[in-house]
């Protein structure tokens, strides 16, 4: 249950690609982007320029439904909801697994500690072309304790690689991480912190979804695997640690008054350099261990529709789970739109029970702890209609929504630095709240019964007429443009 197993695992599904020789500065990120526009395969990175084999890089293991499904366990060919579907399920039925801590572990094969540290040593790339600097952490994971030996908070921040024995670390406000931050900073203490580069998917996956306060993601990763997931403990920090990681990092993170640095510009998920530069937090790194021929997980935010970890199927999961808990009965299945990154553009589809329904869902989905982070619009469809087909959801929106009275916009919503909204006078102030649009695209209630039938064949016919007329439908024919 790590990363190269994982590996290996699309390697038997022929899902990834060796790509050797690339450079780390833009090469790298070019190559992820253009191969997930295409929604190619994942991506295995090694004998990169100037270091050496070996010291590799995984990137787009996550872009597509079926390699979700693939960490999962799930049957590699289903539809794109019915893979976000069994993760809800999987999300509701969790039951947490307690982490065990061992002695020992593969990341401590390689150690190092003060005056042998070189970061320098792992291909961090340049993933984007006005990014500030290289950033070693995207697919990463960033440990951090309550003070006074409380709970535990595993989350992904953006890490960007200073030197060779310095980081950034950006954490919007809000976050589980700043909150714990500034704890110590109020006391006028550093705040150790530990990082992972590199982890099973469903190790990390826990780190970017939204768990509640004082719950831990190790034992919801475990919950995930079944089976508890290994832990070590740091020498310097104490803070446990991943003992099948790839490369972890320990340190301290000073309060920003006593070290901070320029930080980014960096490419976010949102498709903009959303939140500029700034002096930002660093991490003193003090201890560094690695599994021998290591591989960083790299999830750079590229511009929507692309994408490296189908962020869109794992939020589109957890707020389906959030609706079902929060008692909306008749949902049908639940999107996020790649071409809305991560949380900007969410599809709900209901089977309308009563009126005032749909609303009721869209109003729903914005205010769990997935549903709000950040939004933008919520569309709600009918039950006839794939809330993951673009094409079936506009043209809902153009012959169900009447926009006098299907859109509402709601105000004073939690946003995030990254919002590209959000004015620069607002971001100085740190207003970082923005707006909503619910858009109902469904017949309207009272007289949906009365609401012009659909012109499309039944599927019983349909059925029936592929069958008789097959040769007319193969891909051969259809290649020939005949």
């Amino acid at each position: 249950m790590d990363l190269r197993g994982f590996v290996r695992r699309l390697q038997s599904l022929n899902e990834i690609k060796i790509i050797e020789g690339a450079d780390w500065d833009l090469e790298i990120g070019a190559i992820t982007e253009l191969v997930s526009e295409r929604n190619g395969p994942a991506l295995l990175f090694d004998n990169i320029k100037n270091y050496p084999s070996g010291y590799r890089i995984a990137t787009n293991l996550l872009a597509t439904p079926k390699r979700m499904a693939a960490a999962f366990g799930f049957p590699s060919e289903l539809p794109a909801v019915e893979v976000a579907r069994r993760m809800k399920d999987r999300f509701t039925e969790l039951k947490p697994v307690t982490p065990v801590y061992v002695q020992t572990g593969p990341v401590l094969e390689n150690v190092y500690g003060e005056g042998k540290i070189d970061l320098l040593r792992f291909p961090a790339p340049r993933w984007h072309e006005a990014d500030g600097g290289r950033y070693l952490g995207t697919g990463d994971m960033v440990i951090m304790r309550e003070p006074g030996g409380g709970w535990v908070n595993v989350a992904t921040y953006r890490v960007q690689l200073h030197d060779s024995n310095t980081l950034g670390l950006f954490i919007a406000p809000g976050h589980q991480g700043h909150i714990i931050r500034q704890s110590y900073w109020a006391q006028g203490k550093s705040c150790p912190v530990a990082v992972v580069f590199g982890a099973h998917p469903l190790v990390w996956m826990p780190s970017f979804l939204a768990v509640p306060w004082g719950v831990e993601e190790y034992s919801i990763a475990g919950g995930l695997l079944g089976q508890p997931v290994r832990l070590v403990t740091g020498e310097y920090t104490g803070l446990p640690i991943p003992a099948e990681a790839e490369i972890v990092i320990e340190g301290e993170c000073p309060p920003r008054e006593v070290e901070s640095r320029e930080e980014g510009p960096f490419g976010e998920w949102t498709g903009y350099y959303g939140s500029g530069s700034r002096k930002e937090a660093v991490i003193r790194v003090k201890r560094v261990m690695h599994r021998t021929d290591p591989i960083i997980l790299g999830a750079p935010p590229l511009k929507p529709p692309s994408t490296v970890t189908s962020v869109n199927v794992v939020g589109a999961a957890d707020v389906w789970r959030e609706l079902e808990l929060l008692g909306i009965p008749g949902i049908r299945g639940v999107w996020q739109m790649r071409a809305g990154g991560a949380h900007l553009l969410r599809v709900i589809s209901i089977e309308q029970k009563y009126a005032g329904h749909a609303k009721q869902a869209a109003m729903a989905a914005m205010s769990g702890a997935e549903g709000a982070d950040h939004g933008g619009f919520v569309i709600v469809v009918d039950d006839d209609i794939d809330p993951s087909n673009q094409e079936e959801v506009l043209w809902a929106m153009s012959t169900r929504c009447d926009p006098a009275t299907s859109m509402e916009v709601i105000t004073g919503c939690w946003s995030s630095p990254l919002d590209t909204t959000i004015a620069p006078d607002r971001k100085a102030k740190g207003d970082f709240t923005n707006s909503r649009a619910i858009i109902l695209a469904c017949r309207p209630y009272h007289w949906r019964k009365e609401f012009p039938k659909v012109n499309r064949a039944s599927d019983e016919l349909r059925a029936l007429t592929m069958a008789k007329w097959q040769h007319l439908f193969s891909p051969e024919t259809f290649h020939q443009g005949n």
